[in-house]
């Protein structure tokens, strides 16, 4: 389990990356700047122009070390890995699962009620610590819109429903978003969520960080070995990862949207590090991007409690505890999908 913290991001143009006996060598011009044993990694991440070797690829492969390639600015390109591990009548039932309304309505249901209350604790959060410093009735508002619609998710019949419910709610949180970003107030708004491109400094943090946990957590449920395609409440889409977008829901708000206010709010991150794209996209600089894995990882590293197993576990843990979770479920060893709730 501990494989799944030891992730290699690698980001700085023109790296070049090779196996050397059991060991990755990175050489930048031609040198040597690090070198690290294989068998300690859990997965590898190339942003833009890195190149791998074959023969690293296919060692990697061999290892169950998924190697994945994004653009240099976050977006998901692409993913190497072995052969597919799991058992096959695994996967086999959650196709079943998956094709039957009242099993989607109410995994989706779970998934989405989690993701509703995490939202509202980052809100709370704000409220309890900055409360003489921020719009008060406009985030006891949007609290209370949380709270109905949790109850509304409750009492939905239909996932159709319960999607529909999902985009109001995440477009309220999103509204009183900007309210959570005490520092730094010139120089980091938010206005709206925008995704292809991000069209602002906030965007750029929360749509680079929520590519890393889409790799994080469809790499658990490869793991467990659970088609990371197929979900219930992320329709089927040719490359998209439904189920690994339905399981990072829950985690969205807890871990990427607090490690993105952190990092304004304690001025980790400065205006300067960001610059704007001949298409209008606002990206991070290298030093930025630099400074974001790194407090990514350290997140990954704290622990915090898992209401369901009743123990502490690292933050980088609770996606492969949510990907056994759900397998435990759709091999109808539990009753329900239990989803990750912020203590």
């Amino acid at each position: 389990m501990k494989r799944l913290l030891n992730t290699l991001y690698v980001g700085t143009q023109g790296s070049y990356l090779r196996k050397e006996g059991e060991t990755l060598v990175v050489e930048q011009e031609s040198e040597k700047v690090l070198q690290v044993p294989i068998h300690g990694l859990g997965g590898l991440v190339c942003f833009g122009n890195v190149l791998c070797s074959p023969f690293l690829l296919g060692f990697c492969a061999e290892r169950d070390i998924s190697v994945s390639f994004m653009s240099q600015y976050g977006r998901f390109l692409a993913c190497v890995r072995g052969p597919v591990s799991g058992n096959v009548l695994l996967r086999r039932q959650q196709y079943r699962l998956v094709d039957e309304e009242r099993v989607s309505r109410d995994v989706s249901a779970n998934i989405v009620t989690a993701k509703m209350a995490n939202s509202r604790s980052v809100i709370s959060r704000t409220l309890r610590d900055y409360r003489e410093r921020v719009a008060e009735p406009q985030l006891s508002d949007a609290s209370r819109e949380s709270a109905r619609y949790l109850k509304q998710t409750e009492n939905a019949s239909t996932t159709d429903e319960i999607r529909g419910l999902e985009g109001v709610a995440a477009a309220q949180y999103f509204r009183v978003f900007d309210q959570s970003i005490i520092d730094q107030k010139q120089d980091f708004r938010f206005r709206e969520r925008s995704r292809r491109p991000p069209l602002d400094e906030v965007n750029a943090l929360l749509s680079f960080v929520y590519t890393l946990l889409a790799h994080d957590v469809r790499s658990a449920l490869e793991t467990v070995g659970l088609d990371p395609a197929v979900g219930f409440l992320h329709r089927d889409r040719p490359g998209r990862p439904g189920l690994a977008l339905d399981l990072m829901e829950e985690f969205r708000a807890p871990i990427a949207d607090r490690l993105v206010l952190s990092l304004i709010n304690r001025r980790q991150v400065k205006a300067a590090g960001f610059e704007r794209a001949r298409n209008g996209a606002v990206v991070m600089d290298d030093s930025t991007r630099k400074t974001l894995l790194t407090e990514y990882q350290n997140r990954k590293q704290t622990e915090v409690y898992h209401p369901y197993i009743g123990e502490k576990v690292p933050v980088g843990l609770l996606f492969f505890v949510q990907a056994n979770l759900l397998a435990r479920f759709i091999r109808g060893d539990i009753d329900g999908f239990p989803p990750y709730f912020l203590m």
